[in-house]
């Protein structure tokens, strides 16, 4: 089965064209059993209702609804939980994104990948959108080594085990490529279509840049440093320690310079800045070791809720099962 989790945010005006072309686009490519699944995330319009009457007329629509506007990540978690499919298909509900590339999506995910991320070649969005969009998919691809141009296209296709070991929190869904490909599934991405928005306004303001820049900090330390931390705040700490401690040397060798020289006027360790910049930072070392030691406590302590590791197949083990992931 395909499970297509679409979020959304009042679109009444969208979905029962976006209903007849994802039927219209699987059927005509006879892509077999499937199931749309909608996370209302706290509508103010009538999407409810239209949701209500689109799975009166197909036994395939499914519906979620919160109480109030959660965020786009946590809509896109309580749809990976409830999917029932193998397959996990994910599209916004403004029709910018096109169900006519699932079929090209499935079988990108059958050459044998894991995660297929779509990439808006051409992108009908205002400039400041697009833009800081550039900057944002430039600085995450130097970051996380995974070379995507569009990390933010919602149009995306997952083996269902992935999200089974993908966590998500807070505005984390955009950043589910680099997770995944941490744990070791295999990703890449396909160029799609993209329309201009036809009904109903963006729901993302400048707050979501800033917002991304951050994530992007916590997504780094998570996929290289969350079982090793001491790795990076231990390395902080280390230079900023060896720094002071060169500084200290510098300062104490101008002092005995300064005593054994009468054309010298003396020098004291306390008259120069540069004394008190080694201490701060000799203080500032000891926190980020400090405190990486207790990561390690913490990081130790949890080992047994989620593996370092992913196994992808196993042969003659039956505690593991057999053939875990795709061949």
């Amino acid at each position: 089965m395909i499970s297509l989790v679409i979020p959304l945010l009042n679109e009444q005006a969208s979905l029962e064209e976006l209903v007849q072309r994802i039927h219209t686009s699987i059927e005509t490519n006879s892509l077999g059993e499937f199931e749309i699944l909608f996370i209302d995330d706290g509508s103010t319009d009538s999407s409810w209702e239209t949701i209500s009457r689109l799975a009166d007329r197909h036994s395939n629509i499914r519906g979620i609804r919160f109480r109030r506007n959660f965020g786009k990540a946590a809509a896109l978690h309580v749809g990976f939980q409830r999917a029932l499919g193998s397959i996990v298909i994910t599209m916004d509900a403004d029709l910018q994104d096109d169900p006519a590339e699932i079929p090209r999506l499935i079988q990108k995910l059958d050459e044998g990948f894991d995660v297929v991320s779509g990439w808006k070649q051409t992108r009908y969005d205002p400039w400041h959108k697009r833009w800081p969009s550039l900057v944002f998919n430039g600085i995450l691809r130097w970051a996380t080594k995974l070379h995507l141009h569009d990390f933010n296209c919602g149009l995306k296709a997952y083996r269902k085990e992935v999200l089974g070991e993908v966590q998500m929190y807070g505005e984390m869904h955009r950043f589910i490529p680099v997770l995944a490909n941490s744990r070791g599934y295999r990703v890449t991405e396909l160029a799609v279509k993209h329309h201009p928005r036809v009904h109903g306004v963006s729901k993302y303001g400048v707050s979501r840049i800033l917002k991304g820049f951050l994530d992007l900090f916590t997504v780094v330390f998570l996929t290289r440093y969350r079982y090793r931390p001491q790795h990076l705040l231990g390395g902080i700490g280390f230079f900023a320690c060896s720094s002071a401690a060169a500084i200290l040397f510098f300062l104490c060798f101008l002092w005995v310079v300064t005593r054994l020289s009468d054309s010298l006027n003396d020098f004291h360790l306390t008259a120069t800045p540069l004394f008190y910049l080694a201490m701060i930072l000799f203080i500032a070392g000891l926190q980020f070791l400090s405190t990486g030691l207790l990561a390690e406590l913490v990081v130790a302590n949890a080992a047994d809720k989620q593996t370092p590791y992913s196994i992808r197949q196993t042969i003659n083990d039956p505690s593991l099962g057999q053939a875990v992931g795709p061949n």
